[in-house]
């Protein structure tokens, strides 16, 4: 796991610590933790050198964290070294864990990632879920999530927390859902329908997909855009490590981006949206091809066969995106788009296309476009990890609990 860009964050990542004390301990803890959690397996020596402080503070904060169970002890450092080996210290591969959970228009999903960054359960449900009441929806989730829990407790860990990716506007208590048009759901309290035991976080699917890219991602810059491509289409701007949310938090609704200003109704009461062109339903439309459970699959699987239909509706959807990522583009100057979620399975079709119109378009230098490798696991990633970064971010708080 990398080190920390800190994102604000209900959960508790970015949480600003009193400037006592105690606030530096606290702090100093979190430092600690990341150095393992980034660097691991790690000597208390080598911990005391990468975050500046003395041997002694690191060894008595290094035993805190032992007790609490987050950190545990290897052993002798490797054979080689010069002078006495010190004990190597780990990220421990029990204790809290984060529970993250996505609720898609055609699936519910949930995971289990440990300290570590390792998934230790996870659970899919496929079926529709569009047009159908929150209530019922939440209560499949909370099930899947208690299965999830419980293998994760056989395991030695128990949760930290929850936090769920929805396809829709969440508002800034990171709990309501405001407005979900592809499950058509509208103000809709998710944390009076979830279970109470867990801290609880809702966000929108895009901004989790963009911080699994940013914490999992390989060479990931610190200023991007991150696009979420399936049914629905998300984006997610992150700026210097952390998310641009907005005034209400709405920021990154690129799928109600109008594209053609007269074209078809969108869910959201507009018209010609983006979604309208590039989400998958859409596609699969234009191919002329009938919506199945593995709907990526099937328009990878024909446009590598060289199906025209396909390739024509995957080109007529990346000049879709290329033309709503030209006005983001233009006016944010992001260091490079990220293309995530579903749709990224079909980057070798899309991405001629879209390349051609940002270049077309773009007022100043060429903005380079890569394609996430966590694909659709994005949201369902980033969600989980925010509850560990949660924890590594302010561990005393964990110590408490324990």
């Amino acid at each position: 796991m990398t080190a920390p860009p800190h994102e604000a964050h209900p959960a508790g990542p970015g949480r600003a610590l009193p400037d006592t004390q105690q606030g530096m301990r606290r702090r100093n803890l979190a430092r600690v933790m990341h150095a393992v959690s980034a660097g691991g397996p790690l000597s208390r020596a080598a911990v005391a050198s990468r975050i500046g402080l003395t041997r002694a503070a690191v060894s008595s904060l290094v035993d805190e964290l032992i007790r609490s169970g987050l950190l545990q002890e290897l052993g002798p450092e490797r054979p080689g070294r010069v002078g006495r080996p010190g004990s190597a210290l780990a990220v421990s591969g029990h204790g809290p864990a984060g529970i993250g959970a996505e609720i898609g228009v055609d699936h519910l999903a949930v995971c289990a990632v440990d300290l570590r960054g390792e998934v230790r359960a996870r659970i899919v449900r496929q079926g529709a879920n569009r047009g159908r009441p929150a209530a019922p929806v939440l209560a499949e989730l909370t099930t899947l999530v208690r299965r999830v829990v419980a293998r994760a407790e056989r395991a030695g860990l128990w949760p930290a927390g929850l936090a769920v990716a929805v396809p829709g506007l969440v508002a800034r208590d990171a709990r309501t859902v405001v407005r979900a048009p592809n499950l058509e759901w509208r103000d809709t309290d998710l944390g009076a329908l979830l279970p109470a035991e867990f801290p609880l976080t809702v966000d929108n699917e895009a901004n989790f997909g963009a911080l699994a890219e940013l914490w999992l991602g390989a060479d990931t810059p610190p200023d991007f855009l991150h696009v979420s491509a399936e049914i629905g289409i998300g984006a997610a701007v992150v700026v210097d490590g952390g998310l641009l949310r907005g005034t209400r938090g709405f920021a990154g609704e690129l799928g109600h981006v109008p594209v053609r200003p007269e074209g078809p109704a969108c869910p959201c009461g507009g018209r010609g949206c983006l979604e309208q062109y590039a989400g998958e339903e859409a596609v699969l439309r234009a191919a002329g091809l009938e919506p199945g459970e593995d709907r990526v699959g099937l328009l990878a699987d024909r446009a590598a066969e060289g199906d025209e239909d396909v390739r024509r509706a995957l080109r007529d959807a990346g000049t879709a995106l290329g033309i709503a990522l030209t006005g983001a583009v233009n006016l944010l100057d992001p260091e490079a788009v990220v293309l995530g979620g579903a749709l990224s399975g079909l980057a070798p079709w899309l991405l001629p296309a879209l390349e051609e119109e940002l270049d077309r378009r773009t007022a100043g230098p060429a903005c380079p476009v890569s394609v996430s490798r966590l694909g659709p696991e994005g949201p369902l990633l980033g969600a989980a990890h925010s509850v560990v970064r949660a924890v590594l971010d302010d561990p005393a708080a964990v110590g408490e609990r324990v």
